[in-house]
Parts: C-alpha cells; sequence; structure tokens
C-alpha cells in the first residue's frame, strides 16, 4: 500500500473516504426494474441492503417495525431511552427544545438512568408482534450483562456495536467479554464492530460472527476525531475488510462473513460507493432521523453524545425532508441524495451494468476528490 511521508519520524498510509471516489460506468447497462437489491444475512432475506442504526434519534420499536415492513432491518438501541424510561416520548420533547450550550450536560443527566431488563423484554416483544425480523444492539460492555434477557425475549439477530469493537480487549479491572465462546454459545446470529482495519476484522470474522460493522468515528453526529483524534477513510476502510472477508474465506474454507458500512453514510450515493468498495449493506442514522416518524424530531446524536466522562458527539439538526418510505423507497422531490436511498442504489447499479449486490462490488471506482460536474 501507498504511504506518504508525515515528517522525517513518521509514514501514514493515503486514505479515501466516500467523498473522495467515484463509480465508474461500464461497456453495459440495464433496466433498473431488472436490477435486484435484495440481501440476506443467515437465514434471513432483506428486500434492502439497510439496517437502520440503533440511536435514539432514529430507531423505536415503531420505527424499527415500519423499516422492517419496507424491506429493511431496525435495529433497536437496548442501551437508550427506550429501555431506561417506560414512556420516554416527553424526554424526546425536551431533547428537541435544549438549548445547544446544555445538550450534552442534560443528555448526560437524561441517560444516567439505569437500563430496565423487563424494558428490554417489552420492547424486543413489541416489535417481534408486528411479525417483522428483530434486532436489538448493547456496547461489549453490557453484552454481560443483558445478553440472557435479549435472547429470551426473541431477539432475531444480536447486533454489538460499539465505536470499535476487538476480538482482543485488554482490561484489569474486569474479565472483559470473550466473543469467540460468546458467540459459540449462543443460537442466534451476531453482528459485530466497529472496526476499521484489514487485521481487526479478521480477528473478528475469525470468533464466528455473521457479519462486521465497519466505521469509527464517521457519522454525522460524531466528534470522534475532534474528541480522540481517532477516524478512519470509510471507503478505504470498507475496501480493507472485504479483503478481509476474502482471506478469511480462503482461510475458513468458505465461511462467508458479511461486511456492513456503518458510518459516514449521510446521501444515498454513499450506498453505492459503500457497496462498490466491497459492504454487502450499509447501517445507516442520520438519514432516517430526517424522517417524519423519526423520534428525535429533526434532532440527530449518537449513544457517544451521552457520555459520561468523554462525550464524543453532538446533538445535531438534521431536519425533516419526508417520511421514512421516501428516504428509503422514494419518490425523491429533492436532487440532494436525502430521499430514495435504494431506488438511487438500484439506478447506479443498472447504469453500470451490474444486476445484484455481488456483482456490483466488482465495480470499477476512480479516485476523484472534487466535484465531476
Amino acid at each position: 500500500m501507498a504511504e506518504v511521508e508525515i515528517g522525517r519520524g513518521k509514514r501514514g498510509r493515503q486514505g479515501w473516504s466516500f467523498d473522495d471516489i467515484a463509480v465508474v460506468p461500464s461497456r453495459r447497462t440495464r433496466d433498473p426494474e431488472e436490477v435486484s437489491v435484495a440481501w440476506q444475512i443467515d437465514a434471513y432475506r432483506f428486500e434492502m441492503p439497510v439496517l437502520a442504526a440503533p440511536m435514539d434519534s432514529a430507531m423505536s420499536p415503531a420505527t424499527a417495525i415500519a423499516v422492517g415492513k419496507l424491506g429493511g432491518l431496525g435495529v433497536l438501541d437496548l442501551e437508550g431511552l427506550w429501555t431506561r424510561y417506560t414512556d420516554p416520548v416527553p424526554l424526546f420533547d425536551e431533547i428537541a427544545e435544549l438549548d445547544e450550550r446544555a445538550a450534552t450536560a442534560r443528555l448526560q443527566e437524561i441517560y444516567s438512568a439505569p437500563v430496565q431488563p423487563e424494558l428490554i423484554t417489552e420492547r424486543i416483544a413489541q416489535v417481534r408482534a408486528a411479525g417483522v425480523t428483530v434486532a436489538a444492539s448493547l456496547t461489549p460492555q453490557r453484552t454481560q450483562q443483558f445478553w440472557k434477557t435479549v435472547v429470551d425475549a426473541g431477539v432475531d439477530i444480536f447486533v454489538i456495536r460499539g465505536t470499535t469493537v476487538s476480538a482482543e480487549h485488554v482490561s484489569g479491572r474486569a474479565e472483559p467479554l470473550n466473543l469467540k465462546q460468546f458467540i459459540y454459545e449462543l443460537d442466534v446470529p451476531v453482528v459485530v464492530g466497529g472496526c476499521a482495519t484489514y487485521q481487526a476484522a479478521l480477528h473478528l470474522m475469525r470468533t464466528g460472527a455473521a457479519g462486521v460493522l465497519v466505521g469509527f468515528g464517521g457519522g454525522a453526529a460524531h466528534t470522534t476525531r475532534t474528541v480522540l483524534g481517532v477516524a478512519v477513510p470509510m471507503a478505504s476502510a470498507v475496501a480493507d475488510v472485504a479483503a478481509a472477508r476474502r482471506d478469511y474465506m480462503d482461510e475458513s474454507g468458505g465461511r462467508y462473513v458479511h461486511v456492513i458500512a456503518d458510518g459516514a453514510v449521510g446521501r444515498s450515493g454513499d450506498v453505492a460507493k459503500a457497496v462498490a468498495c466491497g459492504a454487502d449493506a450499509v447501517m445507516i442514522g442520520s438519514p432516517l432521523a430526517r424522517a417524519v416518524e423519526a423520534p428525535g424530531q429533526g434532532w440527530h446524536w449518537g449513544a457517544e453524545a451521552s457520555h459520561a466522562e468523554v462525550p464524543r458527539g453532538l446533538r445535531v439538526h438534521v431536519g425533516t425532508v419526508g417520511t421514512l418510505e421516501e428516504v428509503l423507497l422514494g419518490p425523491s422531490t429533492t436532487a440532494d441524495g436525502s430521499l430514495n436511498f435504494v431506488g438511487a442504489l438500484r439506478r447506479a447499479m443498472a447504469t453500470t451494468g451490474y444486476s445484484d449486490l455481488k456483482a456490483f462490488q466488482k465495480v470499477e471506482v476512480a479516485v476523484s476528490p472534487l466535484p465531476v460536474r
């Protein structure tokens, strides 16, 4: 890999974001109606390669159900307001009205309430009763504490999601989660992340995970780069993890681990670029926070915004652009990529001549940091 000299004592890899690359048309085109954007992980098939991020501003039990009925997968945050409060609606109203200077401190107070196991059971049961696939998320720190409650409640896909998740967490204070043993003993598929490098992804794949989330501090509400100095260009990260998937397939005798881009997927074109770099699906937050039905009422924030000691996120105003169906399936009334994510992906694949997502992963891309007119 090409490196650049930062100074006499330090070199670094050149990395590319989704904004830096563009999908290149090929010699063939096809009708958008003949393109399949269906995706399957384990026994679960979805009509679109979209997971809704487990973020309170975007996902409630009701919106998770709505995303599921539209053909995607809504992921509930089991450490969010819906599992800390019996009726969190008044708190969403308050968060929407907070003064900018007081927002972080108040979020810290609100999220200091304990997670209630009975509410975990209740929220999962609500989604299950609607007849859609149930996915729910915990951080690695809380997985040991609540995993049995989650599985007993009937979750279909278990997501272990953090800013970064490793297979080799070291702690002198407590016994860390043994991911490989945990996944082996669990009866449901596990999606785990984030990760951002080839080696980290390969280690996570060896734990038996069904899918790996790729992303690290790149979301619209993250300030991880500003606070911790840590970030990764997403196009390069997805391509690196896709390479790890390929090598792990050879190593494991053909076991396929799904790569899910989780971060910096803010506009519809980013979905096409993520798949072109090797992703099987994308996890999106801020685009869904712009939906009319979103609990955040036009505001967006992640779990990092309420961290008790080192907040690494902001409550940001993203506005409202349309319904959940319009955001995901259209039709679009704007030309800025904020609506009809799936329709845009379908048309990008048709424009370049590819009929399904696996084939589209092989499309040519070009480094194009400046806008092409």
